[in-house]
């Protein structure tokens, strides 16, 4: 009985380390073996490196795991993968699964779930799946469009050399450098002039506006009407005198409109000086004296 029961011991013993082991491989795996199974089935065209115990997601949430991988022979190119999801888990009608990767590589099952509250997917159920490439996907579809581009590239390259070999690019950004200096200097004195003379000038505007009021205010002030009336009569005044040296009733008017006037006077001036040019031609003819007071009637004038 001794033997017998070491025996058994020993047997019991590698049946808990067996059992323990399977557990243990299968929760490394992601597998609960205490926990219900709930079995869909997901057709894929290429699994993309897919493999077993790859976890399963709904909304960012592990739900499931890859149970197993399947090449369907009867449909040439398609791969079946069976995924065991939480019980609780509902999949509306419409749900779609999606392969994703990462940059490391690592590929994992997403369930798009549908907003279905009628209808959902029953355990046994097969789901359609794609394939989301991911940015390595987009990536390598890049890799035409950039194989074409590349010449391109090459040749503006090329260009872009030639061009800053150019002489002329250093002095151009010498004259960037200048004129980006030149602007900060007006911008300067831009800021001066806001600052110093456009107070100083808006304050002589305001006096100029002040001495207008001013002026106005004066202005206002005049009587315009007798102003006026001083004018009117100065003017009829002066139209009065005008009319009087016209006429030829007065002295006035006589010697600016009898022409016989003027030539008298001309006459008489002129006689005038005939008689002064005599006169100091001939003055004894005029003057008459003796030494002694006595004229000499014996000589003819």
């Amino acid at each position: 009985m001794k033997g017998f029961n070491k025996e058994l011991k020993i047997g019991i013993t590698g049946i808990v380390a067996l059992f323990l082991l399977i557990y243990g491989i299968n929760y490394l795996k992601g597998v609960n073996l205490f926990k219900p199974s709930c079995y869909f089935y997901v057709q894929f065209e290429d699994i993309n490196g897919l493999a077993k115990s790859s976890p399963v997601f709904a909304d960012g949430f592990k739900v499931g795991f890859v149970n197993d991988l399947k090449y369907d022979y009867s449909k040439p190119g398609n791969v079946v993968v069976e995924i065991d999801v939480d019980p609780s888990l509902r999949i509306p009608k419409g749900t779609t699964a999606e392969l994703s990767s990462d940059l490391l590589g690592t590929v994992k099952l997403n369930l798009l779930l549908a907003n279905n509250p009628r209808e959902k997917y029953n355990a046994g159920d097969t789901i359609n799946g794609s394939v989301n490439a991911g940015a390595l996907g987009k990536a390598a579809e890049m890799i035409p469009a950039v194989e074409k581009l590349l010449p391109k590239l090459d040749s503006i390259m090329s260009s872009l050399n030639t061009l800053l070999a150019d002489p002329a690019i250093p002095a151009t950004l010498q004259n960037i450098k200048n004129l980006t200096a030149s602007l900060n200097n007006n911008s300067r004195q831009l800021e001066r002039i806001m600052h110093d003379d456009i107070p100083q000038l808006t304050g002589k505007l305001n006096e100029i506006g002040d001495n207008f009021a001013v002026i106005s205010s004066n202005l206002k002030q005049i009587d315009y009407a007798a102003t006026m009336n001083k004018v009117d009569e100065t003017l009829a005044n002066v139209q009065q005198i005008t009319a009087k040296l016209e006429k030829k009733d007065n002295t006035v008017g006589l010697l600016l409109n009898d022409p016989s006037l003027y030539n008298n006077l001309n006459q008489t001036a002129a006689n005038a000086a005939t008689l002064l040019e005599d006169l100091q031609s001939h003055p004894k003819r005029y003057v008459h004296f003796s030494v002694f007071g006595k004229k000499d009637k014996s000589r003819n004038p």
